[in-house]
């Protein structure tokens, strides 16, 4: 993956008119995740809402949660918070196993070889 990908995805891209028609939803709809905390869009130096791609894929995600299992609102939130903390752990995990590798490795010797 591009090491770039996460910034890029991140930078605030778009004006709420743009991201509420790339999502197919109103302005308002979005305002309103706003409101209820959902998204946080940035600012310009004008206070106009710039949506980044992350932010746009959250509110996807809500939908697809909506739409298609029937969740409220409320719920997606929650499964989308711990889909992320979830991430977050798994990535903690793996740091922490390369961690101790990199442990075993400077204090175990190395197996003999028979032969």
């Amino acid at each position: 993956m591009n090491e770039n990908y996460s910034t890029d995805h991140e930078e605030p891209a778009f004006i709420i008119s743009v991201a509420a028609r790339m999502l197919g939803l109103h302005a308002q709809t979005l305002r309103y995740y706003e409101r209820v905390g959902l998204i946080i869009p940035s600012r310009s130096r004008g206070r106009i809402r710039l949506y980044s791609r992350a932010d746009l894929e959250r509110v996807r995600q809500v939908q697809r949660l909506i739409d298609e299992l029937g969740v409220n609102l409320a719920g997606a939130e929650v499964i989308i918070d711990m889909g992320a903390r979830l991430r977050a752990l798994e990535e903690e995990n793996e740091a922490l196993r390369r961690e101790l590798q990199k442990y075993r490795d400077a204090r175990l010797p190395a197996p003999r070889r028979e032969g």
